[in-house]
């Protein structure tokens, strides 16, 4: 199963370095991460687009270093540095603002603390090139402060630990969540049912089902993976009566070794649903994992829109990854075509993927977004946070597909703190 070991980007805290042109931003990050990261030069500018590492930094631990463009750049190509400067920003859980300290504070580097504390980013200024005679940077009129500033030295490394540790100390609060711990207790057995199709990662597992498999193990409850294809079996191996079984009845179940909790792939939660007895709790990874990236109680809310979809309506599909679109892909082929059926309405469909979320999104009825495991939280929340802005109802693809098949109210059952917003969002 590759890729186990390694924690992906979208678990690691984010930490970008910021500042004018020149200020030694790179050669800061080089001096921190102790490599070669970034391109160093004596010209202004030489950062032209947002650099991006993932590695281990001691004490913090895994996390994505960020070299960024000169704030202070300009015309037209400097304004289009400027802006992706301000996109990083939207992923970053630390900031860490590098100042010549031979020049102080300028006025670019103000706003930039000032979008910090916009975007309540926790952040540092490091004080570059204290090996030269230093300038009285502490202004009182300004965001420098003797509790967040630090003199550093990236040409003799001066400083440069302690950054360190003080950039450990703003570690983003929340590193400790779990995706289904919480919710499951030693000895239970929990069915995990995951589709092998062509969308399916070759010679691996997608990163929410990693999670529950490993938060699972941690608990010392019991673990069993199955297809789809081979569910019915299993359930009648575990005795347990499907739904359908042929008598009718709604089946409860009886059988002492029945599943504590079913998480399923949100693809085939209809299928799931029509085999699982009502008083076996199911959800899906979709739906724990925008619970775990903070996500979940915009997600309910949103799926009201649904029902006041018109013909005509743009409807914004946006994952936080990339991949190859394969056919009966779940965003640009199923998603649509259940959400079409279900509210009846000539739909227009488009879609996003990886870096590229649009920030004006006043043509959209509705956005549904992935659950979002490529993206680290602060993300996420910045998506959710631009639709609300803008006004526009925001779902994920598991609240919406459990709400189409009509078993939203299951698949949220082992939330019982989110009853009242279920029951408040009109879902069935």
């Amino acid at each position: 199963m590759a890729g186990m070991n390694d924690t992906p980007s979208g678990e690691r805290a984010h930490i970008g370095f910021f500042g004018r042109r020149n200020a030694g931003k790179s050669s800061v990050v080089n001096a921190v991460t102790g490599q070669d990261l970034a391109v160093v030069s004596d010209v202004r500018g030489t950062t032209t687009d947002p650099v991006m590492k993932s590695m281990e930094l001691l004490p913090l631990g895994p996390v994505v270093i960020i070299d960024t463009p000169g704030f202070d750049d300009t015309g037209s190509l400097g304004e289009l540095r400027v802006r992706k400067t301000r996109q990083i920003l939207n992923k970053t859980d630390i900031a860490v603002l590098v100042v010549d300290g031979t020049e102080g504070m300028a006025e670019s580097d103000r706003e930039l603390a000032g979008l910090f504390r916009e975007k309540s980013i926790p952040y540092i200024i490091a004080l570059n090139k204290s090996d030269i005679t230093m300038t009285e940077t502490y202004d009182h009129a300004g965001p420098a402060t003797e509790e967040n500033c630090i003199s550093v030295s990236a040409l003799t490394g001066e400083g440069i630990s302690e950054l360190k540790e003080r950039i450990a100390l703003l570690r983003p609060a929340g590193c400790d969540k779990r995706l289904v711990a919480d919710k499951i207790n030693e000895g239970d057995l929990i069915l995990l049912v995951i589709p092998i199709d062509k969308a399916a990662p070759k010679g691996r597992l997608i990163l929410p089902q990693q999670q529950a498999i490993r938060d699972i193990l941690d608990t010392g409850a019991i673990s069993v993976v199955v297809r789809d294809s081979e569910l019915a079996e299993t359930l009648e191996r575990l005795g347990v009566r499907c739904k359908d079984s042929g008598t009718g009845e709604q089946s409860s179940c009886e059988s002492a070794a029945a599943p504590s909790l079913v998480i399923t792939d949100s693809q085939v939660f209809g299928k799931v649903d029509a085999l699982l007895p009502e008083d076996i709790p199911l959800t899906s990874f979709s739906i724990l994992m925008a619970r775990y990236k903070g996500f979940l109680d915009e997600a309910i809310r949103g799926i009201a829109a649904i029902e006041r979809l018109k013909d005509g309506d743009k409807v914004l599909i946006a994952e936080g990854c990339t991949h190859h679109r394969q056919c009966g892909d779940i965003g640009t082929v199923k998603i649509p075509k259940w959400l079409s059926e279900y509210s009846g309405k000539e739909l227009i469909y488009e879609t996003s993927s990886g870096t590229e979320f649009p920030e004006d999104l006043s043509a959209y009825a509705l956005v549904v977004h992935c659950g979002g495991c490529m993206l680290n939280e602060r993300e996420v929340s910045y998506r959710a946070k631009c639709a609300e802005d803008q006004g526009v109802p925001i779902t994920n693809y598991g609240t919406m597909i459990a709400y189409v098949h009509g078993i939203l109210r299951r698949s949220l059952g082992i939330f019982p703190e989110l009853a009242e917003l279920v029951q408040a969002s009109a879902a069935r």
